[in-house]
C-alpha cells in the first residue's frame, strides 16, 4: 500500500485512513480564493478509484460537463503518483503533465501526503486546488449551481441534509472505509473486527432499502451516489481482494436489486469501467496480490437483469430529467463494461 490509497496500518494492525486533505473549497463567492468560474478547472480522476466515482457520477447527473472539464489517469500509479498513461504522449492534453503530483507540486513544492484523485486542478496556474473528496461533490452540487443543466436533480436537497450526512457516515466507516479496513487489516483480529462491521453494516442498510427505493427520501441523493460506488466494486474486487467475503453482493437480493436499479439508471453504470477497476486493485496491490494477476471473472452481465424496484415507488430524478449520453471522449470502452456491450 502506498499513498496514493490514502492510508496506512496503525500499530493495532488497523487500517487508517488519512483524512487530512487539501480543504481550498471552489465556491461561488471565491472566499477561498478560487471562484466557481466555466472552463477555469478541471477535475482529475481515475474510473479505478470509487472516491474519484463519485465526482464522475455528480459531474453527470448535475451536466457539468460543458464547463467543467475532466481527465482521465490510466488505471494503475506507483509510489509517486497516478499518471496520464491514456493519453497521447502520456500527457494530460489541457495540463500538460505526465503526472498528477506535478499539479500538487506546483502549489505545495514537496507535498508529502497522498496524491489522491479526485482532484480539481486550477488550469490557469496548473495548480491543485482541493483533493478533499466528500466535499467536492457536495460543492458541484451546491455551490456550482448556477451551471447545472436543465432538469438537473437535487442531491442535497437543504431539507433533507441532516439525514444525508448521518447516511452517509455511517456508510462511510462501515461500508466504504470498511472494505479497506478488511483488506488492509495487519492482524487477524482486525480484519474480523472490520468484516463483523462491514456485514452488519450491509445488512442494516438492506433493512433500511427494504421497503424504500432509494437511501433518503424517494429521489437519488448524495448517499445513494457514496454507497453506490463501493457496491459497483464489490464482487469484482472486495469480495476476493480484501477477503469481504460472507457473500457476494449478488447474493444479497435487496441492495443487489437497488445497485442494479442505479447501474441502469442514466448517470451511473455509464461511468463504471470494470477493466480499470479490476487493474487498479489486482496490480497496484502488490503486498495482497504479489503476483498482479488480474482474475477473469466474475460474470458481470447480472448488471442488466431486470431489478424490479420501481414497485417502489419513488422518482429517480425528482422533478428533474435524465442527463444525456456522455461526450464521446468520455464513453466507457464497450469492452470494459457490461452496459456498453449490451
Amino acid at each position: 500500500m502506498d499513498k496514493s490509497d490514502g492510508g496506512y496500518v496503525n500499530p493495532t494492525g488497523d487500517f487508517a485512513r488519512d483524512t487530512n486533505y487539501i480543504a481550498t473549497r471552489i465556491t461561488a463567492d471565491g472566499r477561498d480564493g478560487y471562484p466557481v468560474e466555466p472552463g477555469r478547472y478541471r477535475l482529475v480522476v481515475s474510473r479505478a478509484c470509487p472516491w474519484a466515482n463519485r465526482a464522475i457520477i455528480v459531474r453527470r447527473l448535475l451536466g457539468l460537463e460543458p464547463v467543467l472539464s475532466m481527465g482521465v489517469t490510466g488505471p494503475t500509479h506507483d509510489e509517486r503518483s497516478w499518471t496520464f498513461d491514456l493519453d497521447a504522449g502520456g500527457r494530460d492534453p489541457v495540463l500538460g503533465i505526465e503526472r498528477l503530483q506535478e499539479a500538487y507540486f506546483a502549489r505545495f513544492p514537496g507535498y508529502d501526503r497522498g496524491i489522491t484523485v479526485p482532484a480539481m486542478v486550477d488550469i490557469p496556474t496548473g495548480q491543485v486546488v482541493t483533493n478533499d473528496y466528500p466535499q467536492i461533490t457536495l460543492d458541484l452540487s451546491t455551490e456550482w449551481r448556477a451551471h447545472h443543466r436543465p432538469g438537473a436533480p437535487d442531491l442535497y436537497p437543504e431539507e433533507k441534509r441532516d439525514e444525508i450526512d448521518e447516511v452517509a457516515l455511517a456508510v462511510f466507516k462501515d461500508v466504504n472505509n470498511g472494505v479497506y479496513r478488511c483488506g488492509f487489516a495487519g492482524t487477524q483480529d482486525s480484519y474480523e473486527r472490520a468484516y463483523r462491521r462491514l456485514f452488519d453494516r450491509l445488512d442494516w442498510l438492506s433493512q433500511r432499502l427494504e421497503r424504500q427505493r432509494y437511501l433518503v427520501g424517494d429521489t437519488i441523493t448524495e448517499a445513494d451516489v457514496r454507497l453506490f460506488t463501493t457496491l459497483a466494486r464489490f464482487d469484482p474486487v472486495y469480495h476476493g481482494h480484501f477477503k469481504c467475503n460472507r457473500e457476494k453482493l449478488a447474493e444479497m437480493p435487496v441492495l443487489w436489486a437497488y445497485a442494479r436499479d442505479l447501474f441502469q439508471t442514466p448517470g451511473f453504470g455509464d461511468t463504471i469501467d470494470f477493466d480499470h477497476i479490476k487493474r487498479h486493485y489486482y496490480e497496484v496491490h502488490t503486498d495482497i496480490n504479489p503476483t498482479r494477476i488480474v482474475p477473469v471473472g466474475p460474470d458481470l452481465s447480472g448488471w442488466l437483469e431486470p431489478h424490479g424496484r420501481e414497485s417502489l415507488g419513488g422518482r429517480p430524478f425528482g422533478d428533474g430529467t435524465p442527463p444525456g449520453p456522455p461526450p464521446a471522449e468520455e464513453v466507457v470502452p464497450a469492452d470494459h463494461t457490461v452496459l456498453q456491450a449490451a
